[in-house]
């Protein structure tokens, strides 16, 4: 059952001095607990000694003879408080055991009432030292806790971050998200409230046995006959728990990656008209994790009822078998209260029991988990930290590339190079593999076969982190941070001043429609630009790009939402930046690329024309096919318009 939690040993060591002053806190808070039932049993010792050698007599006399004085019973009395509160006197030093200089009865009761205040302020004194070290030891255990949650949480996002393209195409947002979130939470609740409660149960049963044994052996063990019925069947609940538990977090996890999907995609929801059809649906998954949810409640509910029954049996035997013993002057009857004070100091603990186990086998599923996530070795690693100076030398030699997951072969043996400095041109019809193109010069995937080469070396040989660095990527898929536009521009490059968002702004053709929002460059953009129109968060992705001034720049169908006046103009700021950069321009519009320096075209994942433009054109084939199809749908726009 714990296997998999072992993965936490490492933070066990790690915050190992405030583990092991919660566990001494543990202990002290214990021995107070323990502590309170013995002065308990020493105010009611003195009370029946009180009857018996003062009060009994002084009424037999009474009875005897009326006019008996029963001032003089009393005089020169002493009366004394043994155990634990002569025990506190010597080492004190202070007189707290005794009450002496009673003269008369009156002096006597006054006495009496003394004695109940010695014992009530020892009482409250005890149970303060006891709240403090249950105070430290929750701000040692439980922040310990607190810590963990901190360190795993960074740990798997850490993590996300190393995984491959292909790992994230496999898995489900709402899933990832889920783990990060109510996995770690539960794993909290192992470290923090499971481990204390742990601790204190073993610590306390350890404690109270002791005493108890110390009082009478006998009466212990018939005490404590009911408990291992309670560990079977808390074991036999244990179980259910713990499959139970897993099937929630599984369906939690479907739940939270349909509320995520529904959001992102709400536009086409609404489109469609679907929101009803949706709802329906998300109403029939919650109520599949509620029926899961309640059953698992249900199994849970078990542990109460039993750990109160049995713990009631083992109150109803100490009664029982303690009043005998007291019958016949083998036990104290102070002793009978102080063993049901004992016997009922154990309940919280064992009743906790069912809690902390419904605890560690939800803490042991969702470690199960999030372990899965945190086994997973990506795929594309770094090779090599040597630094990095990319020229922009890209060849491709005979490269084919097949997708892991689907087997779709997306290029097949296609060879070119772009020189430092050039820019290439790729097009072709949706799904040829242009964009595959630029994922493996990326290196987002590597080549199922053949060689991506950088600079005279092989792709998967050389710096990952400086190469990702030296180039500027605009994705077809545009995605914006819910963060400011300046931060969204300035996200590849640390300390940009106003002046390089500006003029990457400027460059991209978005500096005047920012300066129209109310806020400027602090416009706060919604989930993924979601308050902006299309053109406008393709040209902000394009200045994010142009920010970094990248040695490769890669443009893959990003002026797909752009009209034919601000596409010339963002062409003409490109042409001016891309003089000296190498630059990979992927379209399905001819105007985007027929000034490159070369243009492949793409079929099926083939190169099956390249040149270029005048020449493609001349060729008459796919590419003037193309051509010409566009033209016809350029000079029939405004027919539309006016239709």
């Amino acid at each position: 059952m714990i296997k998999a939690l072992r993965y936490l040993d490492k933070y066990f060591w790690k915050y190992r001095t405030l583990m092991l002053l919660g566990l001494l806190f543990i202990v002290l808070t214990n021995i107070f607990a323990v502590l309170s039932p013995f002065l308990i049993n020493n105010g009611v010792n003195v009370l029946r000694e009180s009857k018996a050698n003062f009060i009994d007599p002084m009424n037999q006399q009474l009875a005897d003879n009326p006019e008996f004085d029963k001032d003089s019973l009393f005089e020169g009395v002493t009366i004394h408080i043994p155990g634990v509160v002569e025990k506190l006197s010597n080492w004190t030093g202070l007189s707290i055991n005794e009450v002496s200089g009673i003269e008369s009865y009156s002096d006597f009761l006054a006495a009496m009432v003394q004695v109940a205040l010695i014992l009530a302020v020892l009482y409250v004194i005890v149970y303060l030292i006891k709240g403090v070290f249950l105070f430290l030891t929750r701000q040692t255990i439980i922040v310990v806790s607190r810590y963990v949650e901190y360190d795993l949480k960074n740990e798997i996002y850490n993590h996300y971050q190393q995984l491959d393209t292909a790992f994230y195409k496999r898995n489900r947002t709402g899933d990832l998200m889920n783990r990060i979130s109510e996995d770690v939470s539960n794993v909290r609740m192992y470290m923090g409230p499971a481990v204390m409660y742990t601790l204190n149960l073993i610590v306390l049963v350890i404690l109270v046995i002791s005493a108890m044994v110390f009082i009478d052996i006998e009466l212990t063990l018939w005490a404590l006959t009911p408990l291992p019925l309670m560990s079977v069947g808390i074991y036999i609940v244990s179980r259910r728990i713990n499959k139970k538990s897993e099937i929630k977090q599984k369906q939690q996890s479907k739940l939270s990656s349909m509320v995520q999907e529904s959001i992102s995609g709400i536009r086409v929801l609404k489109a469609y008209n679907r929101e009803r059809a949706q709802r329906d649906s998300f109403k029939e998954q919650s109520d599949l994790y509620k029926f899961k949810t309640l059953s698992l409640i249900k199994t849970e509910a078990m542990f109460m009822p039993i750990i109160v029954l049995l713990v009631g049996l083992s109150t109803i035997l100490t009664i029982y078998i303690g009043g005998r013993k007291v019958i016949s002057g083998e036990m104290e009857i102070e002793q009978i209260f102080q063993f049901i004070f004992y016997v009922n100091m154990l309940t919280w603990p064992f009743a906790s029991v069912g809690w902390v186990t419904s605890l560690v086998q939800r803490a042991e599923a969702s470690q199960a988990r999030v372990n899965e996530f945190l086994k997973t070795e990506p795929v594309i690693t770094n090779p090599s930290n040597r630094p990095l100076t990319v020229k922009g030398d890209i060849e491709f030699r005979e490269v084919s590339f097949r997708y892991p997951d689907s087997g779709i072969l997306a290029l097949d043996k296609v060879s070119f190079r772009i020189r430092p400095g050039e820019t290439l041109a790729v097009i072709g019809k949706t799904g040829s593999g242009k964009s595959t193109i630029a994922d493996l010069i990326c290196r987002l995937y590597d080549a199922t076969e053949g060689e991506v080469v950088i600079d005279g070396k092989p792709i998967n040989e050389v710096n990952l982190s400086d190469l990702r660095t030296a180039i500027g990527y605009v994705p077809q898929d545009v995605f914006l941070f819910s963060d400011t536009i300046s931060n969204n521009i300035a996200f590849g490059v640390d300390d940009a001043g106003v002046e390089l968002i500006e003029r990457a702004a400027a460059d991209a053709n978005i500096h005047d429609d920012i300066t129209h929002f109310d806020k400027g460059y602090e416009t706060l953009l919604g989930e993924r630009g979601i308050n902006i129109s299309g053109g406008q968060k393709q040209r902000i992705s394009i200045a994010r790009a142009l920010a970094k001034n990248p040695d490769i720049l890669i443009f893959d169908d990003c002026l797909s939402a752009v009209d034919t006046e601000t596409e010339e103009h963002i062409l003409g700021a490109l042409k001016r930046i891309m003089k000296n950069k190498s630059s990979l321009v992927i379209s399905h519009r001819i105007s985007s690329i027929k000034h490159a320096d070369r243009i492949i075209v793409l079929d099926n994942g083939r190169v099956v024309e390249q040149g270029v433009h005048d020449e493609l054109i001349q060729k008459d084939g796919v590419y003037a096919d193309m051509y010409r199809r566009q033209l016809l749908e350029e000079q029939n726009a405004p027919l539309d318009e006016k239709d």
